[in-house]
Formats: structure tokens, sequence, C-alpha cells
């Protein structure tokens, strides 16, 4: 894995300046989006909280009929309510699994596995609920919702503190409940009457005191969280109270760590009463006060950049601010990270990621979906980039499609395995989708390089199961 990240990183060692952030409008009617994932190929799926999904093609239109309607499951009042999260299961292309977090009629948590159409790949079955995971909400507020698989193929689950304000059940240092917390499972395996089975390095594995399915603790409402794809780490944006907003950060091995909330928000103390000392707990990387110019309530967390379209935004992690329409970034210096916000119009409540790595944002009063895009770059570049590669992971054939770059160009489609040694190489001339053969390579990560005679280049990951 060390050979690859240096590999990519030599391949992609862009200036990280002049870059002009700017949204263009990429899909739009959703009723309160709240999530955006793909699934492995070249469309978005996106949650709207009342209780649907809905399938958004890679040029923007929206299919007609919903990939699920589970709005009769859905508690449909409450602002911080109704469907939250989307995952799909690594191996969606051959099981068809993905996973759901909502809040049922009860008001409380569900995380349920669904299962794709077996006749229709872009309609979910409906009746093929399994319940995997439940828990109590004590208030209508702060329930988290998100989830993501990370790179060791374990679900990974976001949980508010319960609600309320200020934690008056104390549920973020109490590892006894699953509240306030970084969930861990693995829902691949079974164990003790559950539909999952806890990892064996869970930091709490095995105890006789503590949820084992506890990753990390001492969250506020950690609306959104993600995974950098270079390197595994997990990025969490944890909503403050009443003074700041704060962004979390950790390798893909650091468990049990304790975020602090309520006892303090962000680096300022909260509630330190029975706390732990400060030395044991894990400060964010960055924070904002709610009046540093605009007024700002609500961070909604994103994702560090990985995508190939704008070379300027490689390794920035976005965020936003849901009351000032503020999109931020933060750019890594040294042992910091320096923080830009952007003024935009909207109330930003979900960040998404395409299978290219390129970034889209949510307004949840408008119904919009956004993509982010550098204006600095020039049409050639911004447009040669918009090529889609698909499926990824893959098996034996992967799709280039052209059909958005409008280039006639020869093209040299190359593949280079993790010591950065060619081992395909083949001439794309006309066509609009191209079909690459990759039955002889072996399972593994790749990378991917299409190059024009004009020298316009887009490199990208690729997996090959």
């Amino acid at each position: 894995m060390k050979i690859l990240a240096s590999t990519i990183c030599l391949l992609f060692s862009f200036s990280l300046t002049a870059q002009e952030l700017d949204i263009q409008l990429f899909a739009q009617n959703f009723d309160r989006p709240v999530n955006i994932k793909h699934a492995g190929d070249d469309k978005l799926y996106v949650v709207e909280q009342d209780g649907y999904i809905r399938v958004v093609n890679s040029d923007g239109s929206v299919e007609a009929t919903p990939f699920l309607n589970i709005d009769s499951k859905v508690i449909n009042f409450g602002n911080e309510r109704g469907l939250l999260g989307l995952a799909f299961h690594p191996s969606y292309a051959s099981n068809g699994y993905f996973y759901l977090n909502y809040i049922n009629n009860s008001g409380n948590t569900v995380i349920s596995r669904y299962n794709r159409s077996g006749t229709n790949p872009l309609v979910a079955d409906a009746s093929s609920e399994l319940i995997i995971l439940t828990y109590s909400q004590p208030f209508s507020n702060h329930n988290g919702g998100d989830m993501a698989f990370g790179q060791d193929g374990y679900l990974y689950i976001s949980s508010g503190d319960g609600g309320s304000g200020g934690d008056p059940q104390n549920n973020s240092q109490n590892l006894t409940n699953l509240l306030g917390k970084i969930l861990r499972i693995d829902i691949d395996n079974t164990e003790n009457g559950n539909n999952y089975a806890i990892p064996s390095d869970n930091p709490f594995h095995e105890s006789a005191t503590s949820s084992e399915e506890i990753w990390a603790y001492g969250l506020r409402n950690p609306w959104k969280f993600s995974f950098d794809q270079l390197n595994g780490d997990i990025w969490i944006a944890d909503v403050g109270q009443n003074a700041y907003e704060e962004i979390n950060r950790a390798t893909s091995t650091e468990a049990g760590l304790n975020y602090g909330w309520r006892c303090y928000e962000a680096n300022a103390t909260y509630n330190t009463s029975g706390c732990p000392a400060p030395s044991t707990l894990t400060f964010p990387v960055a924070d904002y006060n709610h009046n540093s110019g605009q007024f700002k309530c609500s961070i909604t967390g994103g994702y560090r950049y990985r995508g190939n379209m704008y070379a300027n935004f490689n390794g920035l992690y976005f965020f936003a601010d849901y009351c000032s329409g503020e999109i931020g970034y933060l750019v890594e210096n040294g042992a910091n990270w320096d923080m830009t916000l952007v003024d935009f119009p909207g109330n930003w409540v979900a960040f998404g990621e395409d299978i290219n790595g390129e970034l889209y944002i949510s307004d949840i009063s408008s119904g919009n979906i956004y993509k982010l895009i550098d204006t600095s770059l020039s049409v050639d570049e911004s447009s040669f980039s918009e090529m889609t590669i698909y499926p990824n992971p893959a098996t034996n054939l992967v799709q280039i499609d052209f059909s958005r770059i409008n280039s006639n160009e020869n093209t040299y489609i190359e593949i280079f395995d993790v010591q950065g040694k060619k081992i395909l190489n083949e001439l794309r001339t006309s066509e609009t989708v191209f079909d690459l053969n990759v039955s002889t390579l072996s399972a593994g990560l790749y990378l991917i390089k299409c190059s024009t005679e004009t020298g316009n280049e887009f490199v990208q990951k690729l997996i090959l199961e």
C-alpha cells in the first residue's frame, strides 16, 4: 500500500495554487436531498429525507422511477430525522447489497440491508429489508445518520449524542451505549445472534463493560464523515453546540479515540464535570467560530479531493456550513491545516463523491445538486477530464466513456501496476465507449492513464477483483 501511495503521489504531483472554487448545477428537483453516494459505476444515488432514493445518470438526468421508496417506514417530521444514510457494499456489483440508516416511526435508529432487484439494476427490492442493528433515540435531534465502508471492508456508522442540548444524559462519554459515537461492524459475518459481527480489532472487542461496536466516541452530532480514497484516513465533521464547529481526522488504525464532547466543544471547555484528563482526548485538526464573519451554525462534512479533473483541488478537504452557505476547504500546511471559506447561497447538507473522485454538494432548500469545479481550468482541460471509467472495481472488462468530451483524437490507454510498470497498452481512435479487456490481469490495485496526441491526460485508480 505504501508503494501504491508513492506511485499515485508521483503521478498527481500538482501545485495547490490558483484554484478558484465554484459550483455548477448538475441535477435538480429533489425533495430534501441529504445524502449522495455512488455504487461503483458512473451514477449517483441521492437520498431524500422522506424515504426515497433516486438515481442520477452521468449527464445529470434523473431516472423517473425511484431506486427505493421506504416512505412508510420513515418518520416524516423533525428536521434531523428521516432516511439519513446510504452505503453500498464493496461487492455491490456482484451481491447487490446496500445499507440504510433511518429513523423509524417510533423515532429510533434502524440500520438495514436491502437488495438490488434481480431484474432491474436501477430498482431495489423494497421487500428485502434485513434489519442489522437498532438503537433508541431519547430525543428527536442529533441522530448522526451517515454510513460508509472503510478500506478494511467494515461498515462505519455515525451516531449523535441522543439530542436535546448539552448532552444531558452524558451519552457521548458513556461507553455502555451507542450514542455520540462512530460504530464499526462486520456485516459479512454474524455472531451472538446478531446480523453482524464485531471486528476483532475494535477497541472494546470482548469488553464486559463497553459496547463492542464502538470505534470512536466523544462526538456530539457527526452528521457527515468520509474516508480518504488515498490513505484510508477518516474525516469526521462534528456539529457544535453554541459556538464552534469542528473537523476531526484520524488514520485508519487509530481506534478508541475520544473526541471530547461534552467536556469540550472543539478546543473550548464546555462542561468538564467528571471528564477525563485533556491529555487523553483527541482535539480537532480545524474548527471555526459561529460568529467569525457570517453567522454559522452547523457543519456539513465532505471529502478530501482525490479526483482527476481539478489538479489544484488535489488533497483539499471540503466542507460547508448550513447557515452561512459558505463552502470551505482545508489545505495541509505542515502540521497544521489552513482554512478558506467561500460564500455561496445554499443550505448545504451533504457532499457526494463519484466513481472518479469528483465532488458534489446538495442544497436541502432548493433541492439542487451542484458539482464543485475549479474555474481556473481551461475548457480543454476540464472537458477532457469528464470521461468516466466503470465499473470500478472491475473484473474482466472496463469501459471508458468518452461521450462527454467530444474528442475524436487518438487516445493512448495505459495500465500501470503499483510499482509503476506499464502492463497494458491500447489505442482508442474514435469509439464513444471504449471496451478495455483486463481479464488477463491479476486482482489488485492499478493506475489507468489516458492521454491524447495533443497532451491532455487523465489518470484514475482502478481496482480489479
